[in-house]
C-alpha cells in the first residue's frame, strides 16, 4: 500500500498534468476556430476550380495533344503517394488513422505491382513511415506551418511533385489526408491529383456552365496548361488546410479527454488518500490507547 507521502505526490503530479492538458485544449480551441474557417473558406474555391477545369476538360481532346496534366504519360507503372500528417503529437489518432490508411493504400497497390514512391508532409508521417517503407521515401516536408500555413507552402510541394513529373519519375500522384469534419471527427481522404481526376456528378455539367456556349480567348487548351499547375496546388493547399483544421480538433477532442480523465484519477487518488490517512490516525489512537491500558 502506498504512503501517504506517496499518495500526495501522486496526486500533486496529475494535478500538474491536467493544468497542462487543461491549458493545450484551451489553445487547441483557439487554433481551430481560424483553421476551421480557412478550411470551410478554400472548399468552394477548389471544387469552382475542379468544376471549371471540368467543363473546359470535355471540350478538349485529351487523347491526342491534351495537357500531361490531364492526360497523364498513358501508362499506370510508378505511383507517387503524398502523405499529409502534423509535425506534432497530442493529438490522439489523426496522424495514426492516416498513416493506416497510408500503408493499406500502399501495400494495395505493391500487391498489383505497381512501384511506389512517397512524400511526406508532417514529421509524424515520415517517422511512422520510415518504419516500413524507408526505402520508398523520396522527400519529406516538415514545418510548413511556421509560423503560419500559407498558400507559399502548398505550392513549394507542387512545385517539386511536378518538377519529378516532368523529370518522369512517376506516372500517378495521390495525397492523402484528413477531411476535417468536426472536432470529433477527421475523414481519411484519397484523392488523386495527377492525371486530374475530376469529380464525377450529374451536377457538375451545369454547374460549370456546360449547356452554355462560350467563346475562350486563348483557346481551351492554353487555358488548361495554365490553369492545370495552378489546380495542383489549390488541391494541395485545401488538402493541408483540411488537416490543420483536423489536427487542431483532434487535439482539443484529445487534450478534453486527458483533462477529464486527470480530474477522476485526482479523485481516486484523493478518496485513497484520505482513506489511508484515516486508517492511520486510527491505527495510532489504537497504540495510544493500548498503551494508556497497558500502564
Amino acid at each position: 500500500m502506498p504512503s501517504l507521502k506517496d499518495l500526495r505526490n501522486r496526486i500533486s503530479s496529475v494535478k500538474s498534468t491536467q493544468k497542462i492538458t487543461s491549458a493545450m485544449k484551451m489553445v487547441a480551441a483557439s487554433k481551430l476556430r481560424r483553421a476551421q474557417e480557412q478550411a470551410e473558406a478554400g472548399r468552394p474555391f477548389s471544387e469552382r476550380m475542379e468544376r471549371m477545369l471540368a467543363s473546359l476538360a470535355g471540350r478538349v481532346n485529351v487523347a491526342g495533344q491534351g495537357p500531361k496534366l490531364m492526360a497523364g504519360t498513358g501508362k499506370d507503372d510508378v505511383h507517387l503517394v503524398i502523405v499529409v500528417t502534423s509535425d506534432r503529437g497530442l493529438a490522439g489518432g489523426f496522424n495514426a488513422q492516416i498513416t493506416r490508411e497510408a500503408r493499406r493504400h500502399i501495400r494495395a497497390l505493391k500487391a498489383d505491382g505497381k512501384t511506389v514512391k512517397i512524400l511526406t508532409v508532417g514529421r509524424k508521417g515520415r517517422d511512422n513511415l520510415r518504419r516500413d517503407f524507408g526505402k520508398d521515401l523520396v522527400e519529406g516536408f516538415t514545418e510548413i506551418d511556421r509560423p503560419r500555413l500559407s498558400f507559399a507552402a502548398a505550392d513549394r510541394i507542387a512545385d517539386r511533385v511536378l518538377a519529378m513529373f516532368d523529370a518522369g519519375e512517376f506516372d500517378v500522384c495521390t495525397i492523402l489526408y484528413n477531411r476535417f469534419k468536426s472536432a470529433i471527427s477527421q475523414i481519411p481522404t484519397t484523392q488523386q491529383l495527377i492525371p486530374v481526376a475530376f469529380p464525377e456528378s450529374e451536377e457538375t455539367g451545369a454547374a460549370a456552365g456546360g449547356n452554355a456556349i462560350y467563346e475562350f480567348e486563348p483557346d481551351e487548351d492554353a487555358i488548361l496548361r495554365e490553369l492545370l499547375p495552378r489546380n495542383l496546388s489549390i488541391q494541395i493547399y485545401k488538402a493541408l488546410l483540411e488537416s490543420a483544421a483536423g489536427e487542431q480538433g483532434a487535439r482539443m477532442t484529445a487534450m478534453d479527454n486527458a483533462t477529464r480523465n486527470a480530474g477522476e484519477m485526482i479523485n481516486k487518488l484523493t478518496l485513497t488518500y484520505n482513506r489511508t490517512r484515516q486508517a492511520t490516525i486510527t491505527k495510532e489512537l489504537i497504540e495510544i490507547i493500548s498503551g494508556a491500558e497497558a500502564i
